[in-house]
């Protein structure tokens, strides 16, 4: 859903100043002023409707048919609900949004027409019923009707301050009924009051109309069922918790209904026993209209600004609390005073349903549409008719039978004095069980919101060993995809090493040729076991024609090593020509580990020949066999020729020997090819095999600032790949004292640690308190940029020269690099939050925060708000929202986590420069652009660290910037600058020499 139309945006400063106040932002205002004008209208018809019809029935019948009423309210709730839901099938849902009170409102007129046409008494009783148990209809539909269309044009964080003030236009029709309908009940009867009503609804559905076809890009243009079933096999993944889901939120709903219907009997029966008919409606009007202006101010002011800061379940758990526990308690000390004890309970179930409908028609109306938003948009309106309109119908219908069993019961057993305090303790007991599935819906809250983010991982620590073997074990031995058995082992190799042998080597004779070589590596890295050499003999005592050459070294390897007395005569006669070059390499191999001298011998010159053969084949597979060898002796003499040889595969078998056989007189031949893309894997894997023997030179490497971005890089990542204690060790004392860039890398490897470890509480135990730290830093900094970026915006003037179109161009580049370190800081502190909080939901809400999506951004940002429990949630979460940098800037100020004056642009740039080990090389190049245009002086310091910088383009820009501010110092400078190795800034330099010697010439 991308809404187009901010045409609030450039609002006049009164309509701005008037948004914050109600907590809107202005591309918001539009949308969520017309839903409110809509909800208004038509709950002011619903409003009069209401009264009437509520006056006519007690009248008519009384307080004790109430219970049938809901009984019946019920069913036809449901039945309208299915109905609801039924049309979304057939018709696309902005059709049905619009649609549905037209259709509603003309059954309510000709019931009205047929009382007043026909005469009857008996006809006249069953259309007062048939009135109010459809004006009940009208309210669920309409509830629900609001909240779906909420749901389609804002997304998950805009909803939180929207639908506060659309649901406060039901509280406006409260306050603008309730004291309108006294004074229209001076000139019209009830009946004629209905179709009044009927009217006012009409004109607010014209207003749905108009707004769903100014926004018809938020709604679905096609039917449910007409939805391609590819769309709908994505959420196939999240069945499970998503009726788990939906039934807690069917339960939350439904019990809230019923402690409303039960304060609303209790209240209603108080109300019959002390006012009359007539003086009934005028106290419901005068009191709609009361509470109206209460709720409307909590409303506006208080309702949306709560949820920010507690969340939606800390509100939807304030109606439970303050009506079954709060409110009662209240009840009991006024009936214990003396004096007022016969107007005690009279006032305190006025105060009860003051309460319940303060509550209920702010906090829980406005936090409802939110619990619907984890719920994958595609069924989301359907799931919110069936789970929202049928749980309060069914639980109108449960109220009902509830009540007429109290009923039935009290008039049996107890006293009639006691009866009331019954429905009380009654109450109380749905408000425990509504707490309580609120504690249970808020577990699930966010793990749905991730789910539906289809951002999920499997972790080791969740697999059941021995069900995961025996699914192993199925998944290898039935037809299937050979990529997803690979996978099976090189899972079962990282969660069960040294028992993968237990079952991998029962199957091998079952598995292909590629499975059986895979199956036999695995083995072999967690050593050769004796007990399973009759299993892997078996490949040996085939025709070798019949075994993939592969898989025979590999099965002669692994028997030779697992067997305590080898038969060496026997390996020996596998040096024979005749035999594949890889069971010959390896049957030289492990006589230069085991056999004799004469043996040794024999080997030696078996691996020299394939070593200088011309074919590519014989010389890797003779390099792989060099890795098993322990002494290399007079083999060493080939090794430099192998690492220049043509052959990239032979090239790639030499690093992974080099690491293997621990020669250290070729380690920086590894360094070297992490640089080359052909061989970085390679070398990658090479070193992590070496562990911390490896540390030491790749720490070196990552932390050249001369050597080439990419190589330290794949520095960081490799020793992020090593995942020992020394590893994670020297990276926690790097992330502190590194910057930019680099502290990126280390972040990533910390968290490569952490997942392969499966460590996940490592930070929470020992580095929470630095990471908090870390945070705190990236934000002050932040505040630094967004100080840059106000003073250093592009002015422009009236001169239109060449000189000022170039500044503004460089202006531009330099708010483009701002924005540039903006987004690496973000990425940094996701990766911040990663570290503390489960990898999951963070890359969940990580991958969001990355969309150009507001739906996927508010989702994002919805579970970082459920997830982070730090004290600058807040902060954080407004600062990755999508603001302006004034806000940002402003938050930050509030936070006191920077300061900041309006400086001139040359004070802010030397203020920025300060911070130069902290800004990206194209950050501080882009700075002396500025410098340079704008004719800025800046210190000698700051233009000789630029001179010394690694990075050629910002040596490049300070040479620049001297030609054009201190000619004469650059001129003594040129010649010791002669001798840089960057080609741009060498072109540079000569092009100034000549230049300098064309003026002294001339």
């Amino acid at each position: 859903m991308e809404l187009k139309n901010y045409s609030l945006a450039a609002n006049p400063s009164w309509l701005a100043q008037l948004l914050k106040w109600v907590n809107l932002r202005p591309e918001e205002g539009e949308r969520t002023w017309m839903m409110f004008a809509f909800y208004t209208t038509v709950s002011v018809g619903l409003r009069w409707a209401e009264d009437s019809t509520v006056a006519l029935f007690l009248d008519e019948y009384g307080a004790g048919p109430l219970p049938w009423m809901y009984i019946a309210s019920a069913v036809m709730g449901m039945a309208l609900v299915f109905v609801y839901s039924w049309l979304q099938k057939i018709f696309p849902l902005r059709w049905v949004v619009v649609a549905i009170a037209p259709c509603m409102v003309v059954p309510l007129m000709l019931l009205v027409l047929l009382r007043w046409g026909i005469h009857l008494s008996y006809f006249s009783v069953i259309v007062v019923f048939l009135l109010r148990l459809w004006v009940d209809s009208l309210y669920v539909v309409n509830d629900l009707n609001t909240s779906i269309v909420a749901n389609q044009l804002f997304n998950i964080r805009e909803i939180k301050r929207t639908y506060p003030l659309i649901s406060s236009g039901l509280l406006v029709a409260d306050v603008i009924s309730g004291f309108s309908l006294p004074w229209l009940l001076e000139f019209a009867k009830l009946n004629r009051v209905i179709m009044i009503a009927c009217g006012v609804i009409m004109i607010g559905s014209a207003i749905l109309c108009y707004l769903s076809y100014q926004y018809r890009s938020s709604f679905p243009e096609a039917p449910q069922r007409l939805i391609p079933q590819e769309q709908a096999s994505r959420h196939r993944r999240i069945q499970a918790p998503l009726k788990r889901y939906t039934l807690q939120l069917f339960a939350f709903v439904g019990l809230l209904q019923i402690i409303g219907l039960l304060v609303d009997f209790q209240y209603l029966q108080e109300l019959k026993i002390n006012l009359g008919d007539r003086e009934l409606a005028g106290f419901l009007g005068i009191f709609g209209g009361i509470v109206g202006l209460c709720e409307l101010g909590t409303q506006w002011f208080v309702s949306s600004r709560l949820i920010e800061r507690f969340g939606v379940f800390f509100t939807a758990a304030l109606l439970p609390v303050a009506v079954g526990f709060v409110v009662p308690g209240m009840i009991v000390v006024l009936y214990l005073l003396p004096g007022i004890q016969s107007l005690a309970f009279f006032w305190g179930l006025v105060g009860l349903k003051f309460f319940d409908e303060l509550l209920r028609y702010t906090f829980v109306i406005s936090s409802g549409p939110s619990l619907y938003q984890p719920i994958p948009e595609r069924i989301r309106s359907r799931m919110q008719a069936l789970s929202g309109g049928t749980a309060e119908a069914i639980a109108t219908g449960t109220a009902g039978i509830i009540i007429v069993i109290t009923l039935f019961v009290c008039g049996l057993f107890v006293p009639a004095t006691m009866q009331k305090w019954v429905f009380i303790c009654e109450t109380m007991v749905v408000a425990v069980a509504c707490l309580k599935v609120v504690w249970l819906l808020r577990s699930r809250y966010v793990d749905l919101l991730v789910l539906s983010a289809d951002r999920g991982e499997l972790s080791a620590s969740n697999v059941g060993l021995r069900a995961f073997k025996q699914g192993v074990v199925k998944a290898l031995e039935e037809k299937g995809n050979t990529a997803d058995k690979h996978s099976c082992i090189e899972l079962l190799a990282q969660i069960d090493p040294q028992g993968a042998a237990d079952v991998l080597s029962p199957i091998l004779f079952k598995l292909t040729p590629d499975l059986q070589r895979h199956s036999l590596e695995v083995m072999l890295g967690a050593d050769a076991n004796p007990n399973h050499v009759s299993e892997v003999k078996w490949l040996l005592e085939r025709h070798p024609d019949n075994v993939n050459p592969e898989v025979f070294a590999l099965a002669l390897r692994y028997v030779w090593l697992a067997d305590p007395n080898p038969n060496l005569s026997q390996l020996e006669e596998y040096l024979n020509q005749r035999h594949h070059s890889l069971t010959r390499a390896t049957a030289a191999a492990l006589l230069l580990r085991q056999g004799t001298p004469i043996q040794k011998v024999a080997a030696t010159k078996t691996l020299s020949r394939m070593l200088t053969h011309k074919q590519e084949r014989e010389r890797v597979n003779g390099v792989k066999a060099l890795r098993e060898v322990v002494y290399l002796q007079a083999l060493r003499i080939h090794i430099p020729n192998l690492l220049q040889d043509e052959s990239l595969r032979v090239r790639c078998a030499v690093l992974e020997m080099i690491a293997a056989t621990r020669m250290e007189e070729y380690y920086s031949s590894l360094l070297t090819a992490l640089y080359y893309k052909s061989t970085r894997a390679t070398a990658m894997r090479a070193l992590i095999k070496m562990e911390n023997e490896a540390l030491d030179m790749l720490l070196q490497l990552a932390t050249n600032a001369h050597k080439p971005e990419v190589l330290r890089m794949y520095a960081w990542r490799t020793i992020g790949q090593i995942s020992t204690t020394e590893a994670v060790e020297t990276l926690w004392l790097q992330l502190e004292s590194s910057w930019g860039g680099t502290r990126y890398h280390i972040l990533r490897s910390l968290l490569k640690i952490q997942k392969q470890s499966e460590i996940t509480n490592l930070v929470d135990r020992f580095q929470h308190s630095r990471v908090e730290s870390l945070i705190d830093q990236e934000l002050r900094f932040l505040g630094e940029i967004y100080a840059a970026y106000i003073d250093l915006r592009p002015q422009l003037t009236l001169d239109n020269s060449q000189t000022n179109s170039r500044a503004l161009i460089v202006a531009d580049l330099l708010q483009r690099a701002l924005a540039e370190m903006e987004w690496d800081i973000r990425e940094r502190l996701l990766l911040l939050l990663k570290l503390l909080y489960s990898p999951d939901k963070m890359q969940a809400a990580a991958f969001n925060l990355r969309s150009e999506s507001m739906v996927n951004l508010a989702r994002g940002l919805e579970i970082l708000e459920h997830t982070v429990n730090l004290p600058r949630k807040s902060l954080l979460l407004n600062l990755l929202d999508k603001r302006s940098h004034q806000e940002k800037l402003h938050d930050l100020l509030e936070a006191e986590f920077t300061e900041y004056q309006p400086l001139s642009a040359s004070e802010r740039l030397r203020k920025m420069l300060t911070l130069g080990t902290f800004l990206s090389d194209w950050c501080l190049a882009c700075c002396f652009h500025f410098a340079q245009v704008n004719r800025i002086r800046l210190t000698i310091n700051e233009i000789l660290m630029a001179l010394r910088h690694p990075t050629g383009f910002v040596r490049e820009a300070a040479i620049a910037y001297l030609n054009v501010v201190s000619h004469r110092v650059l001129l003594e400078l040129l010649p010791k600058l002669q001798k840089d190795s960057h080609p741009l800034v060498a072109a540079q330099i000569q092009e100034l020499i000549k230049k300098s010697a064309i003026k002294i010439n001339q």
